[in-house]
């Protein structure tokens, strides 16, 4: 078929051509490393990123699920996400075996890069790791052990952009978990930065204060001592009751005026929904007053969580259908 003077095949293929160069471009453009610059997150050519995604159970709970499909990001891509985080248990890794497991998580990373998401690696115990004591058995774990996932995470992806952020320990306590003061829980973390440095000098590394990873108050008198940190808050609405916003910016918001924060858990659910405990009860309100604060302040965030059945749920079923909190956030993510 001639079309204008074009022979249609041709000018089918020069699209195909063109098409596929812009995409190489773009992912060339995301090959290099995001950094952080003064209270900002940066890509690879300098320009500020906010991330703003979402939370997914633990790896090997969405491959015992059946859920660990390309379809599970492309959804997250389609909710307006730049960013998922993947919530790596100690006790699941062991289950699975460390290098099945990563293997999955390989795949995911491949999945998250083919549909422009960003990756937080996050090592998800709740407890005291400096006296090795914790919440729940499926948190247990050991400094060694801890010091080892690093190592081969940092090791393992020290080429791969994707994996943007390393969220050292999801939520430290001290509540009922034995003693550790900032000073310690400082001076480990930066243990663990510079270990994963070692193999990866590139990687954005993630630290987290006490109170299940709410209090950041320390950070004003004693920051972590190496370059290149960002700073972890969850503000569940139960943290602090309403009005929110002034004790939001005592307990962390103040933070970002100086060095980049990211609020890997927010998120929250109606009284009578499954799976409601303290401190994640609320509603609507809490959506459109944490997002709008957060805006305010730059701050990044990812929602708990992308699954039916670990609350609060951002859905419903395996259809992906939203929950209340599932429709605000969607709606607000695929806004921007």
């Amino acid at each position: 078929m001639i079309i204008f003077g074009i022979n249609y095949l041709k000018m089918k293929r020069l699209l195909l051509l063109l098409s596929t160069a812009l995409l190489l471009m773009c992912c060339q453009a995301r090959q290099g490393w995001v950094k952080v610059e003064g209270n900002k997150f940066v890509d690879a050519q300098g320009k500020e990123i906010i991330f703003r995604g979402l939370c997914f159970s633990d790896p090997v709970k969405l491959v015992n699920d059946g859920q660990w499909t390309e379809r599970y990001f492309e959804e997250a891509a389609s909710w307006g996400a730049n960013v998922v985080r993947f919530a790596v248990h100690p006790a699941n890794i062991n289950k699975m075996g460390w290098e099945k497991t990563f293997e999955v998580m390989d795949q995911g990373i491949e999945w998250a890069e083919k549909h422009g998401i960003y990756v937080i690696m996050d090592w998800h115990s709740i407890g005291n790791l400096k006296e090795e004591l914790y919440t729940n058995p499926m948190y247990n774990t050991t400094k060694e052990e801890t010091f080892r996932f690093w190592r081969t995470a940092a090791s393992r992806y020290k080429d791969t952009p994707t994996v943007a952020l390393y969220e050292i320990f999801n939520e430290p306590t001290v509540t009922g978990t034995g003693e550790c003061s900032w000073t310690e829980w400082k001076e480990l973390q930066e243990q663990i930065i510079d270990t994963v440095r070692t193999y990866n000098p590139n990687a954005v590394c993630l630290c987290a204060g006490f109170n299940w990873a709410y209090d950041l108050t320390p950070v004003a008198s004693e920051p972590i001592g190496r370059p290149n940190v960002a700073y972890v808050c969850h503000p569940y609405p139960m943290k602090r009751p309403q009005p929110w916003e002034e004790q939001w910016e005592k307990d962390f918001g103040y933070v970002a005026d100086t060095y980049p924060v990211i609020c890997t858990e927010i998120g929250y659910c109606l009284e009578n929904e499954p799976g409601a405990h303290i401190p994640v009860i609320s509603t609507d309100v809490y959506g459109e007053h944490i997002t709008k604060y957060l805006e305010s302040k730059g701050i990044s965030f990812t929602v708990w969580c992308f699954d039916p059945h670990w609350a609060p749920t951002l859905i419903s079923d395996w259809d992906f259908t939203p929950t209340t909190q599932g429709r605000f956030f969607k709606q607000y993510l695929q806004g921007l």
